[in-house]
């Protein structure tokens, strides 16, 4: 069973999808709050989302991109929008495919399952994921997962290139310096304080998977990685 996240603030069109969605046996959500996609979308973890392009506060191109910087799943954008430009910008921006309204229902849940296929199924890239281990804990930066024994959490991408930095070079120290080239290319807008909460939320990911006191900061320095969680499972 898949899990199917619905952005769409037209209630009954968004209904008439979840209906058709749970029909086909798969988990469909219904958004609406729309000034916290991301936040929703971080929340039920879908392995693909439809999205409007015309919402409220933000437009769905907004959207995409803002999934994009967490998570590579399939993104199909429904709209009236019929120009090409529209498309074209929808595909840009993140997007996977584009269906134009009015459509078939029929139609968009061949496109939800030609998808899923594509990136779960039949038909998805025969090879192996990259995967960086140390002592049990293993990251999969493409998939933007942690995982330690049964337990995994979901990451950012910012929160998987710095866990990738300290787990290669663990336990050696990693310098803010070389932190801060990896995050952002560009320093010079990047407040002081930004690579400090990037610090915290990693932190708090390791603490979901039962890992305290193993991220280290070195005054002044940097940071590094403890593997003490292997010691206390011993």
């Amino acid at each position: 069973m898949h899990k199917i996240m619905i952005v769409e603030d037209d209630l009954k069109i968004a209904e008439l999808l979840k209906s058709h969605i749970d029909k086909y046996g798969d988990e469909s959500i219904l958004v609406k709050d729309f000034e916290n996609v991301l936040d929703l979308f971080k929340q039920f973890d879908p392995h693909l989302v439809l999205i409007d392009i015309n919402l409220p506060s933000y437009d769905g191109y907004y959207w995409c991109r803002q999934i994009r910087s967490v998570s590579v799943c399939p993104i199909i954008c429904i709209s009236a929008r019929s120009g090409t430009m529209d498309q074209i910008m929808a595909l840009e921006h993140g997007a996977d495919d584009y269906i134009t309204k009015p459509f078939s229902y029929e139609m968009v849940i061949a496109k939800i399952r030609s998808q899923l296929r594509r990136v779960y199924g039949d038909y998805a890239t025969k090879t192996d994921e990259r995967q960086v281990k140390l002592e049990g804990l293993v990251l999969y930066p493409e998939r933007l997962e942690l995982r330690l024994d049964t337990l995994s959490v979901t990451l950012t991408k910012k929160e998987a290139v710095l866990l990738e930095l300290l787990l290669v070079r663990s336990p050696r120290l990693v310098s803010r310096e070389i932190i801060l080239e990896k995050l952002w290319e560009d320093q010079t807008y990047v407040d002081e304080n930004t690579l400090s909460v990037n610090i915290t939320r990693t932190r708090k990911k390791l603490q979901e998977l039962g890992i305290a006191d193993a991220l280290e900061t070195v005054r002044r320095a940097g940071y590094r990685l403890l593997p003490i969680w292997k010691e206390e499972s011993i």
